[in-house]
């Protein structure tokens, strides 16, 4: 039976679902639960902004090394979009630019939000953490400068509108990682020929991973180590089952502690995914190494190739 560290030492490592609240950074979070649980190595997956609430989840320990395994997944946010106001920042914390008397009713909303669902062109507001030559570009908008930005693929899969008061409609949206809401909004305005801006936000879920597993702002910062953990942590055995796992025998698990190269079965798994879509396990189902499998072997086998091992498995006579 395997045995997962025990919550709260310095050998844990996982994800920390949290509830981040608005008026927070993603940077705020990170430094509570530095001090929370006394541990350095602890990142998060995704930003939100300080104006939205939601799930923000964290990476801990050697689990911030396995972070891109976790951010693609599909997200879901619930939001108010304000028609009638266009700003600088796509939501209602930029300056005014403009506004617009509302007269689209919501069929008209309904019809623009559908033509804003699939596979589409965005182009990232300027009031946003992306970098251009060094620069974040919302230091570049404060300082009243604007650079061109390249539209960046993302996917809608569905809007859901939850009711409609005056210029305010509440809408629950499912998209790719790495969607702005506030420039859906922003070009769901531009289709109505009014304007739009978000009012507010909040994600739901950041797949696998759901709004109710995480911890409060409170718990982060009031409980100890072993309790927050112990409630709210994944540990990283069951965040990896995610990906699909190949097991390691005593001899192929040793090869991988000193760093020999193996084989294993080529429909052990997906063969040439990537370097980080396949995770090597021991019999126990214990997590020794994110990596791929490649080419390669005799016939019927497929070539190991660890990216990263986790410190357990390393074998005496490895450095870390």
């Amino acid at each position: 039976m395997r045995r997962d560290p025990p919550a709260g030492s310095g050998a844990w490592a996982g994800l920390l679902p949290v509830d981040k609240p608005v008026g927070v950074t993603s940077h705020d979070v990170v430094d509570r639960a530095r001090r929370s649980l006394g541990l350095r190595a602890i990142g998060h997956l995704g930003t939100l902004d300080p104006g939205a609430s939601g799930l923000l989840v964290l990476a801990v320990g050697v689990a911030t090394r396995c972070a891109l395994v976790w951010q693609g997944g599909e997200k879901t946010y619930e939001g108010v979009a304000r028609l009638g106001i266009t700003t600088d920042s796509q939501d209602l914390h930029g300056r005014v630019l403009a506004t617009h008397e509302v007269r689209a009713g919501e069929t008209a909303i309904r019809a623009a939000a559908e033509a804003l669902t699939g596979d589409l062109l965005q182009v990232p507001p300027m009031v946003s953490a992306l970098k251009h030559r060094g620069r974040r570009l919302h230091e570049i908008a404060r300082a009243g400068g604007t650079v061109e930005r390249a539209p960046r693929p993302v996917r809608v899969e569905g809007w859901e509108w939850l009711g409609f008061e005056g210029p305010d409609a509440a809408f629950r949206v499912r998209c790719s990682g790495g969607t702005y809401v506030r420039t859906l909004v922003h070009d769901l305005g531009v289709s109505l020929g009014c304007g739009a801006a978000l009012a507010a936000l909040r994600r739901t879920r950041s797949a696998p991973f759901g709004i109710e597993q995480a911890c409060t702002w409170e718990d982060l910062g009031g409980l100890g180590a072993v309790e927050l953990l112990g409630r709210h942590g994944i540990p990283l055995d069951r965040a990896l089952e995610v990906l699909p796992a190949v097991t390691l025998d005593a001899v192929a698990a040793e090869a991988l502690g000193h760093g020999r190269g193996f084989a294993v079965a080529a429909d052990s798994a997906p063969v040439g995914t990537g370097e980080r879509s396949v995770v090597f396990r021991d019999a126990s189902g214990r997590a020794l190494a994110l990596g791929g499998l490649r080419p390669g072997g005799f016939a019927g086998e497929a070539l190991a190739a660890p990216r990263v091992v986790f410190p357990w498995a390393l074998r005496e006579g490895r450095a870390a």
